[in-house]
Formats: C-alpha cells, sequence, structure tokens
C-alpha cells in the first residue's frame, strides 16, 4: 500500500516533469548527429529520465567538436584582455554560474544580470534572461563574445584576429580540421562558437539525490522532510511548479493556444519586465538569486513570493502562501535535492 502510494504521488507531477520533452521536441533537430569525423553516430551519456536534447541541423555533434568546444571554453585568448573566458562567469563547482549577484565583464564592467547556469542548457528553448528571441546557444553565443555596452569578453571588431591567434597554434589548427573537415578554411569565428555550443550540449547533469529518488526509484535517496517539501512545491499552496515546470524545472511552458509567445518568461515581481525563469537544478551551488541576485537565501526568495500577490507584483500565476517554519525547512528541504554533487569533482568537468 504504502509503495502504491508513493508511486501515486510521483505520477501526480508527471505532466510537470516531463512536460518540456514535448516542446523540446518542436525545435528542428538532428537527434544522434553523425560525427563529422568517422560518421559513427556520437554517443550521449545521459542520465535515466533525460532525453535526448534537440541539436541544430547545421551543427552536428560529434566528439571531438565537443572537445575543440571544451578548450575554447575555457580558452583566456578569447576575450580582449586575454585574460578572460566563458569559464571566467560560468565555473565548473558553481554549476557553470559564477556566485556574482551581477556578472562583471573582462574590462571590469559590471552587467545589468548575473551570469546563468549552464547545466543542462541542452534542453532550453530560449536562453538568457530578458531576450526570448534567442532560441539556440549559438545565437545567444553573440552576445557575451561581442557585446559592447557593457563589455563581456570584448570581441567585437577582432574576430579576425583571434582566429588568426588560434589558426597559427599547431594544436588548434588540427582540432578544427578534425571537428569541421569539410572546410577548407575551418578555423574560422562561426565555427568556433559551433564548438562552444557542441560542448555546453553535453553539461548535463542529473544524478542529484531527487533524480535518484524519482527516475531510479532509489525511496530513501531523499529524506521524509524533502519528500514533505516535495509535495509542497507542487502543491497549489505554494505553487512553484506552476512556474519552475518539466523535469528541468524551468519555465518551458506554452500557453493555452499551444502557442510558444515567450518561453519560459514570467514577471517574478523584482523587474521592470519579465524574465527567464531559470532552472531550479543545482540551486544550492547557484547564490545569489534573481536576474540580479538581491536575494542571499532561499528563504528570502520564500519570503519574496510568500506576499508577492498581496502586494500586487508579478505574474498572475503567483499566489500568497503562508507556511510555517516547519513547512519551509521542508520546501528548503526539497530544493536542495535537486543539486549533483558530481558538479563538485571538478577534475572530472574539464
Amino acid at each position: 500500500m504504502a509503495t502504491a502510494m508513493r508511486a501515486g504521488k510521483i505520477a501526480s507531477t508527471a505532466p510537470l516533469i516531463f512536460g518540456i520533452v514535448a516542446a523540446a521536441a518542436t525545435v528542428p533537430v538532428s537527434i544522434g548527429a553523425p560525427a563529422t569525423t568517422d560518421n559513427a553516430a556520437y554517443k550521449w551519456h545521459l542520465p535515466r529520465g533525460f532525453p535526448i536534447p534537440a541539436v541544430p541541423v547545421d551543427n552536428p555533434m560529434s566528439s571531438v567538436k565537443v572537445a575543440l568546444g571544451r578548450r575554447l571554453f575555457f580558452e583566456p585568448r578569447l576575450s580582449v584582455t586575454g585574460q578572460h573566458s566563458c569559464g571566467s562567469c560560468h565555473e565548473p563547482t558553481k554549476a557553470y554560474s559564477d556566485g556574482r549577484a551581477l556578472a562583471v565583464g573582462a574590462t571590469g564592467e559590471t552587467l545589468s544580470h548575473s551570469a546563468m547556469s549552464l547545466v543542462n542548457v541542452a534542453y532550453n528553448i530560449s536562453y538568457g534572461w530578458t531576450r526570448p528571441q534567442l532560441q539556440s546557444l549559438e545565437a545567444q553565443m553573440l552576445e557575451p563574445l561581442l557585446n559592447e555596452h557593457p563589455v563581456e569578453l570584448g570581441l567585437a571588431g577582432r574576430q579576425a584576429r583571434v582566429c588568426d591567434l588560434l589558426a597559427a597554434e599547431p594544436t588548434y589548427r588540427a582540432a578544427f580540421a578534425q571537428a569541421f573537415p569539410e572546410t577548407a578554411q575551418p578555423v574560422t569565428f562561426d565555427n568556433l562558437i559551433k564548438a562552444i555550443a557542441a560542448f555546453e550540449r553535453t553539461l548535463i547533469h542529473g544524478n542529484s539525490p531527487f533524480d535518484r529518488y524519482v527516475f531510479n526509484g532509489e525511496h530513501e535517496a531523499i529524506s521524509g522532510q524533502a519528500k514533505r517539501g516535495m509535495q509542497l512545491f507542487y502543491s497549489s499552496r505554494a505553487g512553484c511548479g506552476s512556474c519552475h515546470s518539466g523535469f528541468n524545472f524551468e519555465g518551458n511552458w506554452r500557453d493555452a493556444q499551444g502557442e510558444t509567445g515567450k518561453p519560459g518568461f514570467a514577471d517574478n515581481g523584482v523587474g521592470d519586465q519579465p524574465m527567464r525563469v531559470p532552472t531550479l537544478r543545482n540551486i544550492a551551488l547557484t547564490a545569489p538569486y534573481m536576474h540580479d541576485g538581491r536575494f542571499p537565501t532561499l528563504d528570502a526568495v520564500l519570503n519574496h513570493y510568500a506576499s508577492a500577490a498581496e502586494r500586487h507584483v508579478g505574474d498572475a500565476r503567483l499566489r500568497s502562501f503562508n507556511l510555517s517554519a516547519d513547512e519551509r525547512a521542508d520546501l528548503i528541504a526539497f530544493l536542495n535535492t535537486l543539486t549533483d554533487p558530481g558538479l563538485l569533482a571538478p577534475a572530472t568537468l574539464r
């Protein structure tokens, strides 16, 4: 009886956990795309319950391209100062965020938003905090690389020079040739972006206690307190799951007419425009919270949402709630089960 009740509780949340899969499937894909070096299908190593990511048809996956993208992701020459890289704002042990309230560019300029986590971005249907039209990693990457107001990595006008620097290095020249064998001059800025995007699509982590509980059937993977918090998360009282939906706990939702509109965007009551609903996965590693990092703790986040409706701020889906101290602790205990401990092993990430 207890097992059946537990299974029923998990099943009741299935539409929220798996809803993203159908949305992701609408993106043009090249699933298991042929590798560009040996025509063998790229081998995804996915956690149980995770679908094969959508991949743009003009940037198929290959192991050599991913390896090149990993190297470029941490390459400081991809900045105007030669001292910053993508990895400067997206640190592996912080779930590929940076722990700052607001990100800082290569020249020291402060950005208007925090650096979003890149874990599981392969499943996004839009990217960044404010621009829903950015619907691929390739398109999004132009912003940090080329933005001038403010400067992030500061490569605007320097694209050719950077490619010349990389092409002059034999190991890079060979790596680009292996990753893009169909082009006579493979060391291009477009291919650089494609390689980094391919690497970022492999940043998939799904071995949190929550995953072990729901997808692997390990009933003791999360505590009784966290299970109570899970019920609150999906309940109408707290309503967290209405925005943080799907197996990735983010806002990949469609409106009542089935249109994407502004996918995953909502007014959270702290800005002057709708913001992307971020994933809650690995939330224990990504403080401070919100697009501007205004809340240092999860308890502060709950304080905001508990009274948002009363203050008449935010999305219509927000509702005020009054949780006891024990219930708050339960909810936070559940949120902490969404963190994959594998992210704390940096030797495996670079």
